[in-house]
């Protein structure tokens, strides 16, 4: 099937919405920096009349509702607050938030809060150690990471909501579109993250239509799984005109998931973005290339020249993929680690018989740096 391609924003916004109106969800891959932020305003922006809105979205402006206090003057009572003006909370002071909230966070991480609906503020709490006793520290600063899950945890808590017929606050809500709900997952939680929000959304009552765009490759895979013929499933891209847009139908085949690794990888190295988790990555597209060309193991994906320079190749990736790297904190590499990552994956790409054309858009952008 030919892509579809569209002149801008608005004509695409209309087109998924067309497509919810067949199918309850709608999945889409596409590359950082295509649209995807843009492309959820867009959506929520086709019905706006007055107050009137029927998108609950969660995308970069659902986190900017969230602000720190960080109580500068006596470097205490560290507070998150809430924007009371957004719709986004519209039930906070009257469905005990807290206790929607605490069950789904308590997948992913292990502090607890507690929501001021006088003041509109959130404080965070952790049990510690101190001198061999366990006690519980107050009005804490957790991560930017632990922040984003949280908020991820509060926005999944509404879309609760939002399924339960007998609430009120958030019954103007049709649609939900969430763009990558959050970044840099390691693959173990990228598919916890999935499989828990596609439950979620398939064993409702009440189905609000659903998008999801993302740029992680196995997240998608895994909705892919999850819903089956429930969605449509598309890879978006920039098309020909500035400004334009192409979707491709991958409903009726496998998404190559190794491939679209692959082209994030490129990027990375090329940008100098390359963190260690990256190596990671690298290992399981050797994995996957091994697999498919009928090789013992990924190593006979390394493409060194030199049998000492294969060793010591198969040596730093085997330690590289298997450090301790945090989902809540990327850890960048440093540059001699980052020369290495680069030396091993050019080798790799220029031994196999990969189409060039994958790295059409990136090879441009290093033409035109």
């Amino acid at each position: 099937m030919a892509p579809m391609s569209f002149p801008g924003l608005p004509e695409l916004a209309q087109q998924l919405r067309a497509e919810l109106a067949q199918k309850k969800f709608v999945l889409l891959y596409a590359y950082n920096g295509t649209g995807k932020t843009r492309l959820s305003v867009a959506f929520k922006d086709f019905v706006k009349n007055g107050d009137e809105r029927d998108t609950l979205y969660f995308n970069a402006f659902t986190e900017d509702l969230f602000h720190w206090d960080n109580d500068l003057q006596n470097d205490r009572a560290r507070v998150l607050k809430l924007n009371r003006e957004s719709r986004f909370f519209a039930g906070l002071d009257e469905l005990e938030m807290d206790n929607r909230i605490r069950p789904l966070l308590s997948r992913y991480a292990d502090f607890d809060f507690r929501i001021d609906t006088t003041e509109w503020e959130v404080s965070f709490s952790r049990e510690v150690e101190v001198d061999g006793m366990r006690m519980m520290a107050e009005d804490i600063k957790v991560s930017r990471g632990e922040e984003n899950i949280f908020i991820w945890c509060f926005f999944l808590a509404i879309v609760q909501l939002a399924m339960d017929p007998e609430i009120e606050a958030y019954r103007w809500v049709k649609y939900v579109y969430i763009d990558d709900p959050i970044s840099s997952l390691d693959e173990s939680n990228a598919i916890a993250v999935a499989h828990h929000l596609a439950q979620m959304l398939m064993t409702s009552n009440r189905w609000p239509r659903v998008v999801v765009s993302t740029h992680h490759t196995l997240f998608f895979n895994v909705l892919c799984n999850e819903f089956k013929g429930k969605a449509h499933r598309y890879f978006l891209k920039g098309g020909a005109a500035p400004g334009s847009y192409s979707l491709m139908d991958t409903s009726a085949k496998p998404f190559l998931h190794h491939l679209a690794s692959l082209v994030d990888l490129h990027e990375a190295q090329r940008s100098g973005a390359l963190y260690t988790h990256h190596f990671n990555v690298m290992r399981r597209v050797m994995e996957q290339t091994a697999n498919f060309l009928g090789l013992d193991d990924w190593k006979a994906c390394i493409a060194a020249p030199q049998a000492a320079d294969q060793a010591l190749q198969k040596r730093f990736i085997d330690l590289m993929s298997h450090g301790d790297y945090s989902l809540f904190e990327p850890r960048e590499m440093m540059e001699e680690n980052k020369g290495h990552f680069r030396t091993i994956f050019r080798q790799f790409i220029s031994t196999h018989p990969f189409n060039p054309a994958l790295f059409h858009n990136a090879a441009e952008a290093e033409a035109d740096a």
